[in-house]
Order: C-alpha cells, then sequence, then structure tokens
C-alpha cells in the first residue's frame, strides 16, 4: 500500500490504526514455504453508495511471508488489494448497517457519525491516507 497526504475519494484510501495490527504466524499447510504470517489491522474509510457518501468501519487483511514489525510495514508490504476491506460497520448519516449487537453498534456509531460529519478528515487515532497501488 501507499501512504498519501491527500485524500481522494475515487483512491479508495483507508485511514488506519497503526496500533491494531494483529496476527499470528502459521506453518503453512502448501510447503512453498515453511509458514506466513496472517495479519488484520483496524481500518475506516469513505466510499460512495448510490451517490450517497458513507462512512465504514473494518478490517483489512493479508497474508505475509513473515511477521512485520508493526502496522506501517504491514501495511507497506501490502499489496493485494482486491478484496478491499472487510467492512463491518456503515453509517451514511441516516441509517447503519452492520453489527447486530448493541455495544458494537454504539462502538462504531461513536467513530462513524463524528467521522462523516468531517468528511473527509481522518478520525483521530488514525494514520491515512492509505491506498492499494
Amino acid at each position: 500500500m501507499i501512504r498519501e497526504d491527500r485524500f481522494l475519494i475515487s483512491h479508495k484510501a483507508y485511514a488506519v490504526d497503526l496500533s491494531s495490527l494483529r496476527g499470528a504466524v502459521t506453518p503453512s499447510p502448501q510447503g512453498r514455504r515453511p509458514s506466513y504470517f496472517d495479519g488484520r489491522i483496524n481500518a475506516v474509510w469513505f466510499r460512495r453508495r448510490r451517490g450517497v457518501t458513507v462512512a465504514c468501519i473494518g478490517t483489512l487483511w493479508d497474508f505475509q511471508d513473515d511477521d512485520p514489525a508493526d502496522g506501517r510495514r504491514f501495511l507497506e508490504r501490502h499489496e493485494d488489494g482486491r478484496y478491499g476491506g472487510d467492512c463491518d460497520g456503515r453509517w451514511d448519516g441516516s441509517g447503519y448497517w452492520g453489527a447486530q449487537n448493541l455495544e458494537t453498534v454504539a462502538q462504531h456509531l461513536t467513530v462513524l457519525r463524528p467521522m462523516l460529519a468531517a468528511y473527509p478528515a481522518i478520525p483521530d487515532g488514525y494514520d491515512g491516507w492509505w491506498r492499494f497501488a
């Protein structure tokens, strides 16, 4: 991924919580390589749905050859953007889509409501904007 200072919705960029990287090194069942790092990192992003700007919250994931040193290194090595982010919740200004657990909904909306209101600003605690090359 590439980090950009300027937000363009057409670039499908993500703001990422660099401290949220989690994952594990797992033995590879195929034998092509001895092991791989299966990692996830929390992210937020804006998209347009039917002409309406929405704020999304979820994760970016990737399989990498070895354990990255930190979230920034994980993103720099993340090359396959064909699946994009896994969206866990979405806010369009009037309706929410996502989690069914009310505590999770409340957590999502504490990020998504001010994020959409401040479009296209990066929410506090996130680093951005990251996009796939």
